[in-house]
């Protein structure tokens, strides 16, 4: 362990090495329980995740309806949604970090993929774990609450009125990269090495910045920054409307994610440089 003086004192750091790439193809993982017990993680956390946020969402739909006796200054309002979608993804992300990883999100797992953390299969049928569901939590609430589902839109992901296709998608480059940026930099390995001194517990900023980014984006598309999440809805809801501008809540989200992973692993992390061999983070003297 290297050790550095510091006014005559000295204290300890951990020697840090990058881990090692994943496999791009894995074949070795399907033989595994671990494999399937993570895809069984991330069903049932994108399932729970749509359940209780879509509920969220018609709930204070319903609630605000004045034609139906509602209050316009009732129910949980913007803030009150924006806190469900960021609270259940921190509580997710905590309960499935050890087993899947947490991403429920195919977003976040694209990036993870983009920048070797998980393989190729491993990537795809956790993508689809997540949106069948997003399917199935969605299904939960039209069942539960038929009488209001269709009436008040499903929870479904649409572009706002007043809003260009062009800032929508705008929206959700951006709201993605702020999500994806923040799990890479609050799982980078090197924070608990000898560079850090900010402990962190990472669901708790990757849930801070799913909140955030609903505050910012609700008025433009609703929020997708989650590709599971706008296809479980808009699937159940299946009305025109919803399908409409649909290609923006995957190439937005999938667009962000890619530029999040260069930027923290290329630039941030220098990952280019070392890759050329022209950066040396631990030179001899």
């Amino acid at each position: 362990m290297a050790k550095h003086d510091v006014e005559g004192g000295s204290f300890s750091a951990k020697d840090y090495h990058d881990p090692p790439p994943a496999p791009l193809i894995d074949a070795e993982e399907l033989t595994q329980w671990s494999f399937y017990r993570a895809l069984i993680a991330e069903f049932i956390a994108t399932l729970l995740f749509l359940y209780i946020t879509v509920l969220t969402v018609i709930g204070y739909k319903s609630q605000t309806d004045v034609t139906a006796g509602g209050d316009l200054c009732g129910g949980v309002g913007i803030l009150g949604i924006a806190w469900a979608f960021g609270g259940m993804i921190f509580i997710l992300v905590y309960c499935t970090a050890g087993i899947s990883g947490g991403h429920i999100n195919p977003a976040v797992t694209f990036g993870l993929f983009l920048a070797r953390k998980v393989s190729l299969i491993r990537a795809i049928m956790y993508m689809v774990a997540q949106c069948l569901g997003a399917i199935c939590g969605v299904g939960l609430v039209k069942a539960f609450q038929k009488a209001y589902y269709h009436r008040y839109g499903g929870g479904a992901n649409e572009l706002n009125e007043g809003y260009s296709t062009g800032v929508g998608l705008g929206a959700e480059i951006i709201g993605t990269f702020v999500l994806v940026y923040t799990v890479f930099s609050a799982t980078d390995p090197k924070r608990n090495a000898r560079d850090s001194h900010v402990p962190v517990l990472a669901p708790l900023p990757i849930g801070f910045a799913v909140f955030m980014v609903h505050l910012a984006t609700i008025p433009v598309t609703g929020t997708g920054i989650n590709p599971a999440r706008s296809f479980g809805a808009a699937v159940i809801y299946n009305e025109e409307k919803a399908w409409d501008d649909h290609w923006i809540f995957w190439v937005g989200p999938f667009i962000g994610a890619a530029i999040a992973a260069f930027y923290h692993q290329f630039i941030l992390r220098a990952g280019a440089a070392k890759a050329l061999g022209s950066f040396r983070s631990n030179p001899t003297i």
